[in-house]
This record gives C-alpha cells, sequence and structure tokens, in this order.
C-alpha cells in the first residue's frame, strides 16, 4: 500500500470513528448507570470523571474564544468591525453569509456537460445538468468577489512541488543518514543540525540578498524558484527528523530480507518505508506547511499574479482598508485546511515524533 493510500485509509476509519461516536456515547452512559445501579461502579469515580471532563471542555473552549470571535466578525458580514462594542461582541446580533460569498463567491453546483454516444451509431447526445445555487453572492449585495480562488491555486502550486522536491532529497538522505555508514557522515550530521538551527531565519536575515540572488538568476515572480527555496528550507530538519525515525526501525528487519534475496533498494522501498509511514506522514505535514504559512519571502520575490494565500489576507489591510468581516471570513477559510489536517494527523504526528518503542 502507498504512503497515500495508507493516510487515506487512516483518514477514513478516523471519519467512520468520528461518527460512531455519538453511538458509543450513549452506550458508555447507559453502561455507566447500570453499573451505578448494580453496584459494580463506583459513584465517586464517576464523578471525577464527569469533572475532569468539564475542566477539560471550559479549558477548549477558552483556548478556541479567539476563533470564535473571528467567526462571529465574519457572521456579521461587512458590517463587523472591532471598534464598536455591539459588532466585536461574541455572537452576532444579525448573521449573514455576505463575508464567505464575497471571499468564494457563489455557493453552488456548476452544470456538467456528459456526451452519451450510441453504440453501433453515430449518435451523440450531449446533456447539460442544470447549475444549482444555493447561496447567490448578488443576493447579499457582493458584485465583485476576492481572488481567493487565484490565491489558493498560486499556493497548491508552490506548496506540491515543494513536497515533491523535499522528499525526493529528505527520504534518500535520511536512509542514508539511518543504515549507512561514509567518510564525513558526522560533519554532515552536524551540519544539518546547524541549518536546522538557523534555515528558518535564512528569508528574514538575508532578504535583500536572497532577493538578489532570485533577480539575477531570473527567477523572480518564479513559482518553480519558490518551491525549490521552500524546499531548501524543509530539508534540513525534516531529514534529520525522518532519520532519527528511521534509527527507532529494527535491523534485523532489513536483515532477513536480505537473507531472502532482496537488493538493497527492495530492502528500503518494501521494508523500511512502509516501516516509516508514521515519520514520512509528519514530515509531509511540516513540509506542506512550510509554503502554505510563510509570507515574507513570498510578498517580496512574487508579483501580485502569483501570491498566495498569506499575502493575499495581507493586502486586505492594504487595499481594502481593513473590512473586518470579510478579512475574518479570509482568514477562517485559509487557515481551515490546517485545522483539518492537525485534526486528522494529530496522532500520526505523534507517532512520528516518539521515536521508537517498536516491538520486534
Amino acid at each position: 500500500m502507498t504512503l497515500l493510500g495508507w493516510i487515506a485509509r487512516k483518514i477514513r476509519t478516523d471519519v467512520e470513528s468520528a461518527l460512531n461516536k455519538p453511538a458509543d456515547l450513549r452506550d458508555e452512559v447507559a453502561y455507566t448507570v447500570e453499573g451505578i445501579r448494580e453496584g459494580t461502579v463506583d459513584p465517586l469515580d464517576v464523578a471525577k470523571t464527569a469533572l475532569s471532563t468539564v475542566a477539560t471542555l471550559a479549558f477548549v473552549v477558552a483556548l478556541l474564544f479567539p476563533v470564535v470571535w473571528i467567526l462571529g466578525l465574519a457572521l456579521q458580514g461587512e458590517g463587523g468591525t472591532l471598534y464598536s462594542t455591539e459588532s466585536a461582541g461574541l455572537l452576532p446580533g444579525e448573521i449573514s453569509p455576505e463575508a464567505f460569498l464575497w471571499v468564494i463567491g457563489d455557493i453552488a453546483i456548476p452544470s456538467v456537460t456528459v456526451a452519451i454516444s450510441i453504440p453501433l451509431t453515430d449518435v451523440t447526445f450531449y446533456v447539460t445538468t442544470p447549475r444549482v445555487v444555493f447561496l447567490e453572492a448578488s443576493a447579499y449585495g457582493v458584485e465583485e468577489t476576492s481572488d481567493f480562488w487565484r490565491y489558493l491555486k498560486n499556493s497548491l502550486a508552490i506548496a506540491i512541488p515543494t513536497v515533491l522536491i523535499a522528499l525526493a532529497l529528505i527520504v534518500p538522505g535520511a536512509y542514508a543518514f539511518s543504515r549507512r555508514q561514509f567518510v564525513g557522515r558526522m560533519k554532515i550530521l552536524y551540519g544539518y543540525v546547524l541549518f536546522t538551527q538557523i534555515g528558518g531565519g535564512l528569508g528574514i536575515a538575508a532578504l535583500i540578498a536572497l532577493y538578489t540572488i532570485f533577480v539575477g538568476v531570473g527567477a523572480a515572480n518564479s513559482r518553480l524558484a519558490m518551491s525549490i527555496y521552500y524546499a531548501a528550507l524543509a530539508v534540513p530538519f525534516n531529514t534529520w527528523l525522518l532519520k532519527t525515525y528511521m534509527d527507532s526501525i529494527p535491523v534485523s528487519y532489513e536483515e532477513a530480507a536480505i537473507m531472502d534475496g532482496a537488493s538493497p533498494f527492495r530492502v528500503a522501498w518494501e521494508v523500511v518505508l512502509p516501516l516509516a509511514k508514521p515519520g514520512l506522514a509528519t514530515i509531509f505535514i511540516f513540509i506542506f506547511l512550510t509554503p502554505w504559512m510563510e509570507f515574507i519571502v513570498a510578498q517580496t520575490v512574487l508579483q501580485p499574479e502569483n501570491y498566495t494565500l498569506p499575502v493575499g489576507l495581507f493586502m486586505l489591510i492594504d487595499t481594502y482598508s481593513v473590512p473586518w468581516g470579510r478579512f475574518s471570513a479570509f482568514a477562517l477559510l485559509y487557515a481551515s485546511p490546517i485545522v483539518f489536517i492537525y485534526l486528522f494527523a494529530q496522532r500520526y504526528i505523534e507517532s512520528g515524533l516518539s521515536f521508537g518503542g517498536m516491538e520486534g
């Protein structure tokens, strides 16, 4: 099974588990009540569990307060502002989807044209399904929508090559550092540690020099050049991270495969990488977040037609004099993929960062 197939299967399992949670909770409550009645469950333990659950929920609500506040501003539409006690409250007085419609446009199912050919004839019918509109932007006074989809396309056009380039460098590098002994290995590893510490600051400390280099090689406003730059930033830390995870994989698995006649490539591809799936999933997320979140270099090197989502969010402040309702809706939609990634991948990240504990 490929890495992407494994991730998809895990996500499907998580979704099914989340859908079954209400039924599981109902059964657990019924079991606890029945246990208290029969005397097999201590009411004091139940009370402690209930109090700890309430305390945890209160803590989560406190953490989510800024998100709820931003959502409240977004639901007030164009009238949302931070400078009014009425509009900046936690619960909006009037709910309007205007801000979200301004960001993404009409919420609708687009029309689709399907060609149907009759066998053994030259007759072809074209069937066009109607466009179904659930919310129309113009109905809420939105005549012109934002450039959210262009910013999203640019972000994906940079993030996807970044992931591919970085993985192509990180995976063989991590495997070589973990399983091979060669001249200068420790010095190169120390160099990786050094770049792990300073790599993230290069975008600020050497911003002018970096821009000069981009212009000098004719790579200014190039999304591919940005992908290469972000991949270079992601390589040191993630190589060290994956190498440390591979160190926790018992060498006996590879020795058994070699005794069965497997080549070194097959050992790495069919033995080590499948066992390193949690580590691979972890670095995949970290690599993806590098171009998705970065702002300073993207705003400096790229031109407006290639701006990414964080730069597009900043442009709302510069161009539209901070329309807080629309700004909040844009920010929520921009951050939502990150939330979903962490929601579904939290335990895989924890597994990838645990570095060991495998039983063989």
